[in-house]
């Protein structure tokens, strides 16, 4: 890429972070909105009001959050990398913390209206993205944050834990629009094809997924927007490799 068309694209950076900002929050707040004012409300008593804070948990926790833990190397790219670490490593336990609520809320309410659990392809494919994203926070706190693995296991995993990183963005936000399609179909069935408030509102809550998808894919994939080079922290680091093994590190 030529120095003028490194120079607009790191011109416009901010405005994609924003914009992803902005569509992501827009997406919690419209979830709040689908489950507080057009499913009746939130409570913890095994009701179908408890079974409401399951999606908002799940767009807050393993959309969004785990969406901007993933962009904080972006956004922070300048910034003393085991900072950076840190803040992605909080970031992702608190979008645990808020997914296991989500979780345990849709089991309690099955478990309250006598509902087998795991019986749709959104349940498996929820269960599936839960089960993996626990795995990604505890390898990435053993190899990363906390490192116990030597730097040739870590440089090796690094690509790994990036790309599992990805996938599941992409398995939360598939899960999400699975479990919209359903609440469409099973709950509102009836009216949804005359055009009612609340379908237009799922409507643009899965449009709002998509988009925070797509900006999110765009600005972690772009090589102009990725960690420079810095020769101190590389030494440290775990793409530390050996001269004898002949290769580059790359940088995340």
């Amino acid at each position: 890429m030529d120095e003028a068309a490194l120079r607009h694209a790191r011109s416009v950076f901010p405005w994609l972070v924003g914009a992803s900002q902005v569509v992501g929050l827009a997406a919690v707040v419209l979830t709040g909105v689908w489950m507080g004012h057009f499913r009746g409300g939130f409570a913890w008593d095994g009701s179908a009001l408890e079974f409401n804070l399951h999606p908002l948990c799940m767009v807050l926790g393993l959309v969004f959050l785990q969406g901007d833990a993933i962009l904080v190397y972006r956004v922070f790219r300048h910034e003393t990398k085991r900072n950076v670490k840190m803040l992605h490593g909080i970031i992702h336990l608190l979008a645990l913390i808020i997914s296991i609520i989500g979780f345990v809320a849709v089991f309690d309410f099955h478990r309250a209206a006598k509902i087998p659990d795991m019986y749709s392809l959104h349940s498996w494919c929820g269960m599936a993205t839960m089960v993996l994203f626990c795995v990604q926070w505890v390898m990435g706190l053993l190899f990363f944050l906390f490192p116990v693995a030597s730097s040739w296991l870590r440089a090796s995993y690094l690509p790994i834990h990036g790309f599992c990183g990805v996938v599941l963005l992409v398995m939360a936000i598939g899960s999400s629009l699975l479990g919209i399609t359903e609440k469409l179909l099973f709950s509102i069935k009836s009216t949804y094809s005359l055009f009612t408030p609340e379908g237009v509102l799922a409507n643009v809550l899965g449009i709002l997924l998509l988009c925070f998808g797509v900006l999110l894919g765009y600005l972690i994939t772009r090589e102009e927007y990725r960690r420079p080079p810095n020769p101190e922290e590389e030494s440290l680091s775990v793409h530390f490799k050996t001269l004898t093994e002949g290769g580059s590190p790359t940088m995340p």
